[in-house]
């Protein structure tokens, strides 16, 4: 089964209730779980000293009115394995929107190292009172390697979308990355890991949109980039990002949160076809996204439809990565003016 018809099978067991668990088989499952429990092995626990926190405020003097921004899912969101805050993603995100977008911007972390999609309820129930403008959610990476049902995975995100949507919060999701290239993962998992990653973040594109998000591939971002420069972009257990590793996520993530936030580039209103951008099915852009990252994908209409005959119609775009503005530490309070 290709990747479309697989992720698609996979987000109408999530909708449905289906457990997915043909999609690997029983006995494959089996030894996934063995497998997988050698690599976390490898790996290590995590370290004992906490991440540092990128909640506060961003962008002093700049204009008014603030944007708030929750930051949800696990490791990779929180930044795991760095020494300072202007290191996590919280920050160089957050700051990289105060500078680009001219505004000031209150981040807001409930991600955890560790979390599955099935602990993104709990970090919403703790967001929604702040009333966020937008929801950054990094999440996937640990439901591969503690091979949780994939349809489960997909459920409890669409469910968190669905629910951030409903109090009008926008949605911007980093989807599962190819986790085929980490070395602690040995063959012949990494060759099942790579396809089930894939699988599940063209599942999360389709789940996603279907609740009114919009998602990011994070692709090979931990492929051919980090396999050329590992001792760069890795971090010392070899599985999360290292400082620039989560430099790289977030090149990827900050032009689609500022289109999200309504403060993208003027140059960036419409879809550009020589850049391979434009409308397809969403099936079809799901399949496509995961193979190149920071490919966005929205939901859209056309000629005043949402739906084709092959599903949901997506916008699918390629957006330009600007040059990355210097991250600051977060201020506790809103600075005045």
């Amino acid at each position: 089964m290709g990747t479309a018809g697989a992720a698609r099978k996979l987000a109408s067991a999530a909708a449905y209730g289906g457990g997915g668990l043909s999609l690997v088989g029983a006995g494959l499952y089996g030894v996934l779980r063995a497998e997988a429990r050698l690599a976390r092995r490898t790996i290590g626990d995590p370290l004992p000293d906490p991440v540092p926190d990128a909640t506060g405020w961003y962008g002093r003097g700049r204009p008014g009115p603030a944007v708030k921004i929750a930051l949800f899912g696990d490791s990779s969101a929180a930044g795991y394995g760095v020494d300072l805050v202007e290191e996590t993603p919280g920050a160089l995100l957050a700051s990289g929107v105060a500078a680009q977008g001219d505004r000031r911007v209150y981040l807001r972390e409930f991600c955890k190292v560790g979390a599955i999609s099935a602990d993104l309820g709990g970090q919403i129930d703790r967001a929604l009172p702040i009333e966020p403008h937008l929801a950054v959610i990094l999440i996937g990476a640990n439901d591969v390697t503690h091979v949780q049902m994939p349809s489960e995975s997909v459920r409890h995100l669409s469910e968190g979308v669905r629910r951030l949507r409903a109090a009008g919060v926008d949605v911007v999701v980093g989807t599962c990355p190819d986790l085929g290239t980490i070395k602690p993962i040995a063959p012949p998992l990494k060759q099942v890991v790579r396809a089930w990653s894939r699988r599940l973040a063209a599942a999360q594109t389709i789940a996603v949109i279907a609740e009114g998000g919009r998602t990011v591939s994070l692709g090979s971002i931990l492929g051919p980039e980090f396999s050329a420069t590992p001792a760069l972009l890795f971090g010392p257990d070899q599985f999360h990002p290292s400082a620039e590793g989560y430099r790289a996520l977030v090149r990827i993530l900050l032009p689609s949160t500022l289109a999200a936030l309504g403060l993208a580039p003027d140059d960036e209103t419409h879809p550009e076809s020589h850049r391979g951008e434009g409308v397809l099915p969403v099936g079809q852009a799901a399949a496509a996204a995961v193979n190149e990252p920071g490919t966005e994908l929205g939901g859209t209409e056309v000629g005043g439809a949402r739906h084709g005959v092959r599903g949901r119609w997506v916008e699918l775009r390629h957006r330009r990565r600007r040059p990355q503005s210097e991250a600051a530490a977060p201020e506790l309070e809103e600075a005045a003016g």
